[in-house]
C-alpha cells in the first residue's frame, strides 16, 4: 500500500469519524467489555484499567463537542480523572481511584445528557443518532458503575453477592449496572447499604425514563419518516 493510499484511507476515516463520533465511542466501550475480564488487582490489571480509561474518556469528551462551553466542561472533568487514574497506576495508590471514578461518573453522565439533548433537538433520525442512542445507554451504564465503585469504596459492604466477605470487582459492578439499567434483573449482586440502594433506584428510574422518552421518540420519528 502506497503512502497515497494510506493518506486516502486516513482521510476517509476522518470523514466517517466526523459524521458518526458516537459510533467510535460505542465501539470502544463494547470492545472494552472484552478487556475488563482481564482486569484484576495485580499491577498489570491496574495498568490495563488505566489504559482503557485513557482511551474511552477522551472519546466521551469528543462526542459532546457541540460547543466550546460544553467541551470545556467535559475536559474539566476528563483531565483530572485521567491524571488521577495515571497516578493511581504509576504509584500503585488505589486510594486515588474512587476520586477518579467520581469524576468519570460525572463525565459519563454529562456526556449522556449532551447526547440526549442532541437527539431531542433533531427532528430527523440519522445514522449518528442511532449510534448516539446506543452510546448513551452505555454511557449511563458506565456512569452508574463508577458511582457504585465510589459507593463501595466510601461505604464498605454496600454490595454483596457470591463470596460476600470481599468487595465487588469492577466487572461485577458494571454487570450489575447493565442488568439494572436494562431491567433484566439477572444480576447476582445485591445492594445492601442505603446509599447503594438509592443509586440503584436512580438507575432504575433513568433506565425506564430513557426508554420511554428518547428511544420511543426515535422510533416514532422513524415511523413518521417512512410513512411520509
Amino acid at each position: 500500500m502506497s503512502v497515497g493510499d494510506v493518506a486516502l484511507h486516513t482521510q476517509r476515516l476522518r470523514r466517517v469519524a466526523k459524521r458518526h463520533p458516537s459510533a467510535f465511542l460505542l465501539a470502544a466501550q463494547l470492545l472494552s467489555l472484552l478487556v475488563y475480564p482481564l482486569i484484576n488487582d495485580s499491577a498489570g490489571g491496574r495498568v490495563l484499567f488505566g489504559a482503557v480509561a485513557l482511551v474511552v474518556v477522551p472519546l466521551a469528551v469528543w462526542v459532546v463537542n457541540r460547543s466550546s462551553f460544553v467541551n470545556t466542561i467535559a475536559w474539566l472533568l476528563a483531565i483530572p480523572a485521567m491524571l488521577l487514574t495515571v497516578f493511581a497506576v504509576v504509584f500503585e495508590n488505589d486510594a486515588l481511584l474512587p476520586f477518579s471514578a467520581l469524576l468519570e461518573a460525572a463525565l459519563y453522565f454529562y456526556a449522556a445528557a449532551s447526547l440526549i439533548s442532541y437527539m431531542l433537538h433533531d427532528h430527523k433520525v440519522t445514522a449518528d443518532e442511532l449510534f448516539a442512542a446506543a452510546a448513551t445507554f452505555t454511557l449511563l451504564a458506565w456512569g452508574f458503575a463508577y458511582a457504585y465503585y465510589v459507593c463501595q469504596a466510601w461505604y464498605p459492604g454496600s454490595f454483596t453477592g457470591f463470596e460476600p466477605e470481599r468487595p465487588r470487582t469492577w466487572m461485577e459492578l458494571l454487570f450489575y449496572s447493565f442488568t439494572n439499567l436494562s431491567a433484566t434483573g439477572l444480576g447476582d449482586v445485591l445492594p445492601v447499604s442505603a446509599p447503594a440502594r438509592a443509586l440503584t433506584m436512580l438507575e432504575q428510574f433513568a433506565g425506564v425514563g430513557y426508554i420511554a422518552t428518547v428511544v420511543s421518540r426515535l422510533i416514532g420519528l422513524t415511523i413518521v419518516r417512512e410513512r411520509g
